[in-house]
């Protein structure tokens, strides 16, 4: 720290708060209230179903009283689901999210009063020194006033691979991140005056970003938006030859406009998002976009880092072995010597410590010139002492001459899975022009602890069809024989990052065969993830360390430990609390929940859509065909009760079991054109025969009897539970008694007088029950044959 200097006092902190002078840039991890009170209230689909709503109560009203009105307007009730449930849903998916996050939340440390302290980064005040360390994130803007060494990632901001050495006076600007060294800076540009202020807020942001489910619900959206209006129009004008019935052709009209709109869509959606947050919440994950959810249900490759991902964290001497002619006491103090120097040890040297306090061997107290950290591009540490000469521990491959007998003795121990440095002395060494006259010393052999389930979980992902890629900084021996150890196929066949071509496309290439990386530079991940995704793959990265942050950042989605860096946990878009590898079979499971399920209730709603459309055209062309032929008027078959009815039973209840269903069925690409190739021939074959149907009971019992309207009512629900049935596979019990029970309730609704009357429907004869069965049975039997018979190439 610096002389003289101990930071803000208490009083001097309480001073800058009074006048305001924190650092109020906040994080969010979910919607405010009113964000999400607003997102569920205020809807264009709800504002559509209340338009539609109130005019089928009102007019109804007018003739038939308010009781009536509101019985033609029950559809309305989607609106309230849609409020509720979504507003329910996603307060409970908030409350998740901002507990995790609090778990998540790294924090800042200040010098006050000569004392440093950890606080909440909202809590830094003007003028305050912060202190940071390998690992931390800048939180705020100001000058250096003290570095050891200090290197700053400024890649998040200015896109520059390399750390920037930072000196007293030097700027770091928030969005950065300290990679080697330590350092004090003053906070002077804080809260929304800060470089990045919202740099930092967005890496944990509750937020909507880039979902192919998503986008392709709002195309559907779009697409029925336009043909909405014009279809609606000419089924009002095709009603207009009957004027002595407005006010009935205007709530039938609305029948034929409701079941476009597919309300439930959106809102069963949301809930899967969000029972999915709260789902994975339980198991200690962190969501930070909901789309994460479906991400690593698409992945096709997974880059894991080995070390904190498939090993834990913490390594433990196994050994540290003098090499010939060294003096081991020597070796010994001078270990100590370099743990009491470094002022941020990494898991290598807390080990190292560890080992030598175990043995009693105190810091010898050897007075310092100089203190080069570790770095993960350099691969090694060093001290330069007054008396005691520089030593350095590192990497033995990177400090030790090619073909060393030190060197091949370090590579057969790592090819047995240890990891192993070398201690040297080296007559100059500095972080900017290398190292010469290295003289070995000692090996330190440090043993890895493998996670236990790390095996089953790379298993899993090999199941799967997920290619797995693992890329470390350690040398090759050393990843590769942990790799064999937890079974990956190719542990043998391990690559060198030190000789990997320049260009993207060999890279690409190599990448496509190879699986076992090592030594591999932090740009060098980043390459990786760009030369996958330039081959098509969906890539998941997963890292804990400042070394991971770029290639985090790039990767389709970014997974963290929750024990890893600050810097690594705020640009990942998924963070595993509890450093369980094991976790992330469930992250897969519950994307493709929301996948699956998403997919098969899209077809449901779709294919209403699609044969509501198709009704009001038929009925449309049919009415203004008769009246220019001079025949009787061609009224639209259903009131809205009817299709209040149809929809509760064939979609409404349906959809909700089957959003939120367990399925572990993998990810297809292409959602919207597999939905449409369901959605379309389906609700064609639910519309034609329907509307045959109607025709036909309408010139057999006339236009004053309710059993066309019934007849085609049950034409229409028998269809569409046969595509209800179709969507629900692959069957399970609870699936039979679903479609069964959504069968006999509407028999119960047709056979029951009160429910019938209160439906107005009527209990059909036999002529009518003959023609529904005869239209039924052409619509399944064109359905079944355009899903079995239909060209392989057209199938999903």
């Amino acid at each position: 720290m610096l002389a003289g200097d101990r930071g803000l006092t208490a009083a001097e902190v309480a001073e800058r708060v009074e006048a305001g002078a924190v650092n109020e840039a906040k994080r969010h991890t979910s919607r405010p209230l009113s964000a999400i009170l607003r997102a569920n209230f205020f809807t264009p689909l709800n504002a559509v179903i209340a338009v539609l709503a109130a005019i089928a109560i009102g007019f109804t009203a007018v003739e038939e009283g308010f009781l009536e009105g509101l019985k033609q307007g029950l559809f309305a009730g989607v609106i309230i689901a849609n409020i509720a449930i979504g507003t329910i849903q996603e307060l409970r998916a908030k409350r998740t999210l901002d507990k995790l996050s609090l778990m998540n939340r790294s924090n800042a440390k200040v010098l006050r009063d000569g004392e440093v302290q950890e606080i909440d980064p909202a809590r830094i005040v003007r003028d305050d020194l912060v202190y940071v360390e390998p690992g931390d994130r800048i939180v705020v803007d100001g000058p250096v006033v003290e570095s050891r060494n200090l290197e700053i990632d400024e890649s998040l901001l200015t896109g520059e691979a390399d750390p920037v050495a930072k000196a007293p006076g030097d700027e770091v600007r928030s969005g950065s991140f300290a990679v080697a060294g330590t350092g004090l800076f003053r906070a002077e540009q804080i809260g929304a005056d800060s470089y990045a202020a919202k740099l930092v807020e967005e890496a944990s942001k509750f937020a909507l970003a880039r979902s192919e489910l998503r986008e392709g619900i709002n195309r559907f959206i779009k697409l029925i938006n336009w043909l909405i209006v014009p279809i609606a129009l000419l089924l009002i004008i095709s009603q207009l030859a009957d004027a002595a019935n407005w006010r009935q052709i205007i709530v039938r009209t609305v029948a034929g406009i409701v079941p476009m709109i597919p309300e439930g869509l959106v809102l069963l959606t949301s809930v899967a998002f969000a029972v999915g947050v709260i789902r994975l919440g339980a198991r200690h994950v962190l969501v930070q976009e909901l789309p994460a959810i479906e991400g690593l249900a698409r992945t096709d490759v997974l880059c894991l880092d080995k070390t904190g991902t498939l090993t834990e964290g913490g390594m433990d001497v196994d050994e540290i072995r003098p090499i010939n002619g060294s003096d081991n006491a020597a070796v010994w103090v001078a270990l100590a010597a370099l743990r009491a120097a470094d002022d941020s040890p990494n898991p290598t040297m807390q080990a190292v410590a560890a080992h030598l306090e175990e043995r009693g061997v105190a810091d010898p107290s050897w007075r310092v010139i100089d203190v080069m950290p570790f770095s993960s591009a350099r691969k090694w540490s060093g001290t330069r002492f007054t008396d005691n000469g520089t030593w350095l521990l590192g990497a033995p491959d990177i400090l030790l001459e090619h073909g060393d007998p030190v060197a091949l003795e370090a590579d057969v121990l790592a090819a047995q899975g240890l990891r192993v440095l070398a201690l040297v002395t080296a007559e100059s060494a500095s972080t900017t022009g290398g190292v010469t006259g290295v003289k070995p010393q000692a090996l330190v052999v440090l043993r890895q602890r493998l996670r236990g389930t790390a095996a089953a979980t790379l298993a899993y992902f090999k199941e799967q069809g997920v290619k797995v890629k693992i890329i470390s900084g350690d040398s090759p021996a050393a990843v590769g024989a942990v790799a064999a150890q937890l079974g990956v196929d190719g542990a043998a066949d391990t690559v060198d990052a030190r000789r990997l071509p320049e260009d993207p496309e060999e890279l690409a290439d190599l990448l496509e065969r190879a699986t076992i990386f090592g030594r591999v530079k932090p740009h060098q991940k980043q390459a990786f993830v760009k030369a996958l995704q330039s081959r098509g793959h969906t890539v998941a990265m997963t890292g804990d360390g400042v070394n991971d942050v770029l290639a985090l950042k790039d990767a389709d989605l970014g997974i963290a430990m929750g024990s890893g860096s600050a810097a690594a946990r705020s640009v990942a878009q998924v963070v595993l609390l509890d450093d369980e590898f094991a976790t992330l079979p469930h992250v897969v499971d519950e994307g493709r929940r929301v996948l699956g399920n998403i997919g098969r209730v899209s077809n449901l709603f779709l294919t209403k859509t699609v044969y509501a459309i198709s009704l009001a055209l038929f009925i449309a062309v049919g009415a203004i065909s008769a009246w220019m032929l001079g025949n009787d008027p061609l009224p639209y078959p259903f009131l809205p009760i009817h299709q209040s009815l149809i929809n509760l039973f064939t979609i409404g209840l349906p959809a909700f079991f089957l959003a939120l269903a367990p399925t572990f069925e993998r990810a297809k690409p292409n959602f919207v054109r597999r939905v449409l190739k369901f959605a379309i021939p389906a609700g064609i074959c639910c519309a034609v025969p329907t509307f045959i149907v109607y025709l036909l009971s309408l010139a057999h019992d006339g236009t004053d009897s309710q059993l066309p309207q019934t007849t085609a009512a049950i034409t229409l629900f028998c269809l569409a539970l046969t595509a209800l049935a179709i969507v629900a596979r692959p069957y399970v019990w609870w699936k039979f008694l679903l479609v069964g029970v959504c069968a006999a309730s509407f028999v119960a609704v047709v056979s029951i007088p009160p429910l019938a009357d209160f439906y107005e429907l009527e209990l059909p004869g036999v002529w009518n029950t003959t023609v529904a069965a005869i239209g039924v049975g052409s619509g399944v039997a064109a359905l079944l044959f355009w899903l079995v018979v239909r060209p392989k190439h057209l199938k999903d």
